[in-house]
């Protein structure tokens, strides 16, 4: 069996990243990742389906001749230009001379900036143009935005694939095998959730743009550049990205907080404990101070309510959290049940600047708490009531 076999005479030839730390140098990749790249192996002529990071060039050559031997590459197919994607490029062409490459307008540009490939390199393609290698044909489908201006999709008829470039993609690099029948993919979800929110987040409406174009096809394979094959679980894929484009959530609530001297955690811990005793079972505390921002605009995309604490600190939001909220701010966050708690010690400023991002994001403030120094017994009072009008917006929906 060869497990890189997708379907007759399409294969998966990506590799996989287990020494990166960062992914954008932003994005902790606990478990790596990988650089997904395909060929579409017809009776005529040969595609490549986008290439990969350019450390990792080496085993991306052996991959491709382990699968088409000393046969060429007619075409080189480039769904996504960003250059974890499109830095073995110029490897490619120097490995394969004769082959072309295919992009629309925006990609060719791109490449051209990024590359310096002169122009008879090139085949633009539009929205629904076709490419024939013989038994099987390309389709191409422009998803811009998703999420850069030039990024498209592949579609083979023939086999009921679809090439999405970084949608439905995760972090997380391929133990082994690279269908999602091949593995557990268990944890993966996380990672999906993690990859959407922090790389993908702010534009939900042309991810609900793509997601209906290609919405008539027959997909028996979601081929992304990221994370496994999806087969058997495309519909889950789906659902995932078609809720958080729109905005929508589980139940739960996030907490974030920043604390100085332990006043404002200790707030945060209470509403934490109000919210379990009203039933909220999904509650994700994070001290800002010490929580990456993967994993909190993560859960703050995730969970339905969002409850941000903070001191004031030179009469503004405590500089960890104030990232938090820019990040929200950026990725244009929506549909949260929000609420604010906060602490100074002789000027209360960190609450009214909370406000601004709160009206910046349109977001309703649900319930403020501000508390003056330390916890009081009127404090845990208004934690609680703070507690209660957030679940019962919750309910509601």
């Amino acid at each position: 069996m060869n497990i890189r076999e997708i379907t007759e005479d399409v294969f998966y030839v990506g590799v996989n990243d287990r020494t990166t730390d960062r992914f954008e140098n932003l994005w902790p990749l606990p478990y790596g990742v990988s650089y997904n790249s395909y060929i579409v192996k017809g009776s005529e002529k040969i595609a490549l389906i986008d290439t990969v990071e350019i450390g990792t060039i080496r085993d991306y050559i052996r991959a491709i001749e382990s699968q088409i031997g000393d046969a060429q590459i007619d075409y080189l197919v480039i769904n996504h230009m960003e250059p974890d994607h499109s830095g073995g490029i110029p490897s490619i062409l120097e490995h394969y001379p004769m082959a072309k490459l295919v992009g629309n307008r925006q990609t060719i540009s791109m490449v051209k900036g990024y590359y310096h490939i002169e122009d008879d390199r090139f085949i633009e393609v539009g929205d629904g143009a076709e490419l024939n290698l013989g038994n099987k044909n390309l389709k191409f489908y422009l998803t811009p935005m998703v999420h850069w201006p030039e990024t498209m999709m592949t579609y083979v008829e023939e086999d009921c694939i679809l090439f999405t470039g970084d949608a439905l993609g995760t972090f997380g690099a391929l133990n082994g095998g690279v269908i999602d029948t091949e593995m557990n993919t268990d944890w993966y979800w996380d990672e999906m959730y993690r990859y959407y929110s922090n790389i993908v987040g702010k534009y939900g409406r042309f991810v609900q743009k793509a997601l209906a174009k290609v919405s008539g096809l027959d997909i028996k394979y979601v081929c992304s550049t990221h994370g496994p094959i999806w087969h058997e679980n495309i519909g889950k894929a789906l659902d995932i990205y078609n809720r958080l484009s729109q905005y929508e959530s589980e139940p739960g609530v996030t907490i974030i907080y920043g604390s100085m001297y332990g006043n404002t955690a200790e707030v945060a811990e209470e509403i934490g404990r109000q919210l379990a005793a009203r039933g909220v079972k999904n509650i994700k505390i994070h001290n800002a101070s010490k929580s990456n921002m993967s994993y909190m605009i993560s859960d703050a995309f995730r969970y339905e309510g969002l409850i941000v604490g903070s001191p004031t600190y030179s009469m503004q939001i405590f500089p960890p959290v104030e990232q938090f909220l820019i990040a929200m701010s950026t990725r244009e966050i929506k549909n949260k049940v929000f609420a604010t708690f906060s602490s100074f010690t002789w000027a209360s400023a960190a609450s009214g600047k909370m406000k601004e991002y709160a009206e910046k994001m349109k977001l309703d403030i649900v319930d403020s708490l501000d508390m003056k120094q330390s916890a009081t017994q009127f404090t845990f009072e208004d934690a609680a009531r703070l507690a209660e009008n957030v679940v019962a917006v919750l309910t509601k929906r």
